[in-house]
């Protein structure tokens, strides 16, 4: 296995974007499917992290959702709480919000709701993972990479050309021309997905912290904590 081979993989409305580095080199990919995603990387990879739950909650809030919030200032509100995991087989935002409020207090937004087939192909994926697998929360990442919680928010020309500029700075490039992942991805998604790529190789390289520390687990028994 190449061990410093790693990809950071983020949603986008094609399915999924991914960033591929590897001794300098990076790479852009987009599919429909995590498991189409993966098969894509030129090689075996050492650790994929990606921007979405891993280890959902039976009840109450994660302890990993909550110290994020506080990492990033002004930006918190781009951690959603995750819901719990009696709510992933529901069919409707109504029902889906509903059973979340019976366990946690509080129900879950439009667009938690909208992220629940992916939620829910993740969840299932993670248990034939083909490496080490890790959560990361992008503006986490964007903190600790720039010595402090970023203002300005990344659909901005401001936000995006300051990730873009870190990246770069980190040995992450991204090139003008990214391919079929450059026209089907929004540049907000590729730009989470670098920075998840930045924290898989953390990650490799035993660099990287974990929210909380150690990780909680839940009935899943998979470990819940955000890596940065």
């Amino acid at each position: 296995m190449n061990h410093d081979r790693v990809m950071g993989v983020d949603a986008c409305k094609a399915g999924w974007v991914g960033i591929t580095v590897a001794a300098g080199q990076v790479d852009s990919h987009v599919a429909a499917t995590i498991e189409e995603l993966v098969a894509l990387a030129d090689g075996p990879l050492a650790v994929i992290a990606i921007d979405m739950p891993i280890g959902l909650p039976d009840r109450d809030q994660r302890e990993a959702d909550i110290l994020a919030r506080q990492q990033i200032g002004s930006l918190r509100s781009s951690v959603f709480m995750t819901p719990v995991r009696a709510v992933l087989d529901a069919t409707d935002h109504l029902t889906a919000s509903e059973r979340n409020r019976q366990l946690t207090g509080e129900g879950i937004s439009i667009q938690a709701f909208g992220l629940l087939h992916k939620l829910r192909q993740v969840d299932r994926w993670i248990r034939q993972r083909p490496c080490h697998v890790v959560e990361a929360h992008p503006e986490v990442s964007f903190a600790l990479l720039a010595g402090a919680p970023l203002t300005a928010r990344k659909h901005t020309w401001a936000g995006a050309h300051l990730r873009r500029r870190l990246l770069t700075d980190a040995g992450i490039p991204l090139d003008s021309d990214l391919g079929d992942a450059g026209r089907k991805a929004a540049v907000d998604d590729v730009l989470d997905a670098a920075i998840c790529a930045w924290t898989a190789q953390r990650v490799a390289r035993g660099q990287a912290r974990s929210l909380p520390d150690p990780p909680q687990v839940f009935t899943d028994g998979l470990p819940c904590a955000i890596w940065s």
